[in-house]
Formats: structure tokens, C-alpha cells, sequence
């Protein structure tokens, strides 16, 4: 099969499309037909040498494809179904990967949207589990509109939470839409959310990262009501949480995706697709900040239903 990988830490240069072995599901897992990879800032973070030392390396998390070989034990999926979920060994940019939590596609939703929600979506519920939002609280998400904080805000939403988000003004009908009050960053952000809410806020989830922990403890009332998932030295600091997945992980909610979806409670994120070949200009541009939606890696293979044409036209750009 083609997967990326890359042999040498660099720039985008050094991803290649190389031929591996096939692989094959464990106990309770499945191997899909890749139709869609997520690509994440930590794909780019791996390629420059800042997390896994090891070489070479493969690249990818999360995917959605076409179930085409079953794992011992598996139940309640066949193959030829659509699921999209984690692959654990970190090769989802591939022709084939191997998934180890995974949940059927809703049928509103093509490959390169499903696989853009796995990652932010249990990054998202992770945090708000460890935050303990429910209904009735007002949570502020300090980033609102990016893949993680627009998950955060689309969940928070759903369990009945006010929901006040951060982001530039040009991202504020996005947040309106997922149903969030937006407020712009900057000077006199504390006091335009303070305009909203009085009292301040109950819980405060911050995923932009940008430095300002010291306001969101004092607008939700202390670090133990705030949790951060991109600012761990600023954690540390502050005396409050940093999320991470070894903290455990909130795998559940990808079965909550398409009931969200169906109920049409959940706004789908914008996805920027490339071709698997394509994959060093999906870096570039994911570096550069010039994403104009969540980065997915298409791949196209026999049997495709549900997004082919999509795929196709994409391939021959």
C-alpha cells in the first residue's frame, strides 16, 4: 500500500509517498480502504523532530474509509460499512489503515468531513468532562472557531451550556451559528465578556493559547475552573489543568457525533483537502496559518461510495 512517511526530520521535503506492507487488524480493531486522513498540527510537530525520535516515521490519527477486514472479536460491523475513528499506531495517511476505536459514519456526512471530527471532537469532550460542564453553567472558550474550540463549543451546546467563544471578528457568524455568543480577542476582551455575563463565567476552556490564562481565572473564579489544552508551561504557572489523553481519553464521543449531526444540532466544520500526494503542500499551508478549514488528506481507492466524485476531481486538480 502508499502511505506517507518520512525518513529524515526536516521541512515538508521530507514526506514521501513510499509502499509499505499491508496491515492487519488485532483483537477488536478494523482495518478501513482510507478514503480521508485528518492532518493535525502534530503531524508537522513530528516531521521537525519535537515529539518521536524514532525514524522513519508514518504519519496520521484519525480517518474514515470502508471497513475491509475484520479483527477477532469485532461486532456490530461488517465489511463494506463507513466508519471513521483513531488509528493508534499513527498511519492513517495511507491506502489502508487500522482502526482501533472507530463508530459508523452519519449518512449526512462525506469522508473528508468525518475524518477532520475524530481528533478535536475527543480532545473537546475530554476537556469538558474534566471542566464537569453541564447544563445550566456558562463556559467560555477562549478560541472558539478553530477545529478544537468550535468541537468544544458544538458539544458544550448540546449538553445544555451557555457558551460565550473568543475569536476575530471575522469568525464571529461562525460561532453564532454553532451557537455560541462570540467576543473578539484583544484589549477589552474581560470587559466586553463581562458585558455578556456579569458574574464572570463558570468554567473557562482555553485553546488558543495565546497567554492570557490569568484573565480566564479571574473571569471563571479560580484555576480549578479553567482548563487548558495548548498551554501546558502556562498550566503549570497558574496552578491549573492541562488536558492530555493520558489523563484518559473520551473515546465515547464519536458514537455522539451522529447523533449530533442527524439531530441537526451540530454545525459540520469546513474541511481544506489534498490529494495523499499532495501532502508536503497541506504541511506548508497548515504551518503557514493559512488553512481555510480543517486539513484532510483524500484517498482514492475501488468502492468508494459516498464522496467518489468528491475525491476524484480532487485528484486530478
Amino acid at each position: 500500500m502508499k502511505a506517507v512517511r518520512f525518513s529524515a526530520f526536516g521541512g515538508p521535503d521530507v514526506l514521501e509517498i513510499v509502499e509499505l506492507a499491508d496491515p492487519h487488524p488485532r483483537l477488536g480493531q478494523v482495518r478501513i480502504a482510507v478514503r480521508a486522513a485528518g492532518v493535525n498540527a502534530s503531524d508537522w510537530k513530528k516531521r521537525q523532530g519535537l515529539m518521536d525520535p524514532q525514524l522513519p516515521q508514518t504519519l496520521g490519527y484519525e480517518a474514515a474509509g470502508i471497513v475491509d477486514e475484520l479483527g477477532e472479536g469485532v461486532t456490530g460491523v461488517a465489511v463494506g460499512d463507513r466508519v471513521f475513528g483513531f488509528c493508534t499506531d499513527g498511519a492513517a495517511q495511507a491506502e489502508l489503515a487500522v482502526l482501533t476505536h472507530y463508530a459508523p459514519i452519519p449518512s449526512p456526512l462525506d469522508f473528508d468531513v468525518a475524518a477532520s471530527l475524530p481528533a478535536a471532537t475527543e480532545t473537546a469532550a475530554r476537556a469538558l468532562d474534566q471542566l464537569g460542564v453541564a447544563g445550566g453553567n456558562t463556559l467560555l472558550v477562549n478560541g472558539a472557531s478553530g477545529n478544537i474550540g468550535a468541537a468544544a463549543v458544538r458539544l458544550a451546546v448540546a449538553r445544555g451550556a451557555r457558551v460565550i467563544g473568543t475569536a476575530s471578528p471575522a469568525n464571529h457568524a461562525l460561532l453564532r451559528s454553532l451557537g455560541a455568543e462570540p467576543v473578539a480577542y484583544g484589549d477589552g476582551m474581560t470587559a466586553r465578556i463581562r458585558a455578556l455575563t456579569p458574574g464572570g463565567v463558570d468554567l473557562a476552556l482555553d485553546v488558543a493559547g495565546n497567554g492570557i490564562l490569568p484573565e480566564l481565572i479571574d473571569l471563571a473564579g479560580g484555576p480549578a475552573h479553567v482548563v487548558t489544552v495548548a498551554d501546558f508551561g502556562g498550566a503549570k504557572q497558574h496552578g491549573l489543568r492541562f488536558s492530555r489523553g493520558d489523563d484518559g481519553r473520551a473515546l465515547y464521543a464519536l458514537s455522539q457525533i451522529g447523533e449530533l449531526v442527524t439531530s441537526g444540532r451540530s454545525a459540520l466544520p469546513a474541511v481544506q483537502t489534498f490529494p495523499l500526494a499532495k501532502v508536503a503542500e497541506a504541511h506548508r499551508v497548515g504551518e503557514a496559518g493559512r488553512a481555510t478549514g480543517k486539513l484532510v488528506l483524500l484517498v482514492h481507492g475501488p468502492g468508494d461510495k459516498g464522496g467518489r466524485d468528491r475525491i476524484e476531481d480532487q485528484d486530478e486538480q
